[in-house]
């Protein structure tokens, strides 16, 4: 992957890179396997049946039982400290936002990681991206480090490295590698690094 190249213009910047075949492929199953963990998540949810009738959709009330899922759809109110009350109030409160607010979350993820799908060049070689295009591959490239980080278990003190025999070694090189293509692209998107 190269660096971002901004480009300036009458119509607003541009953001210009190349990936190679393998880097595009590769983000390309990544950001499909996280879609296809948002429909299983949005599958799962009751059906409401007055969502038809008032037009406002609800999601799930519980939170994901899955740890990368927690880490993507996490919850929306925590506690400051114990309450004397117990946790009743919170998780209450947490259940309601989740069933009001979920599907719109669902759905601008969605919406970020089918742009960035369609934008990246599929056999690779270099590409441009608008404003708009470059900050949905933010936010998806964002939810893959988020569900990739969460399965190698990455704290705030790393891991830098994992051994060679691991079976999550090659993992994390992905890893980093998403941590540096998200890092450049921020930098050019706030007008930097040209």
């Amino acid at each position: 992957m190269r660096k971002w190249k901004r480009v300036d213009g009458g119509d607003g910047p541009r953001f210009r890179s190349a990936l190679a075949a393998h880097e595009a492929d590769l983000l390309s199953s990544l950001v499909s396997s996280l879609l296809g963990m948002l429909e299983d998540r949005e599958s799962s949810a009751p059906v409401d049946e007055l969502a038809e009738i008032t037009g406002i959709r609800t999601g799930n009330s519980v939170p994901p039982q899955d740890d990368t899922m927690k880490r993507l759809l996490p919850d929306f109110y925590r506690p400051a400290r114990d309450h004397p009350a117990g946790s009743g109030p919170a998780e209450s409160l947490n259940s309601a936002l989740r069933s009001l607010h979920e599907p719109e979350i669902i759905d601008a993820k969605r919406e970020a990681a089918q742009r960035l799908l369609a934008t990246v060049p599929p056999t690779g070689g270099k590409f441009e991206l608008s404003e708009g295009d470059a900050q949905a591959w933010v936010s998806a490239v964002n939810d893959v480090r988020l569900a990739l980080g969460t399965m190698l278990e990455i704290g705030p003190d790393g891991p830098d490295r994992l051994p060679n025999e691991h079976p999550m070694a090659g993992h994390l090189d992905v890893y980093q590698w998403l941590t540096v293509l998200q890092e450049y692209l921020v930098v050019s998107l706030m007008g930097g690094a040209r």
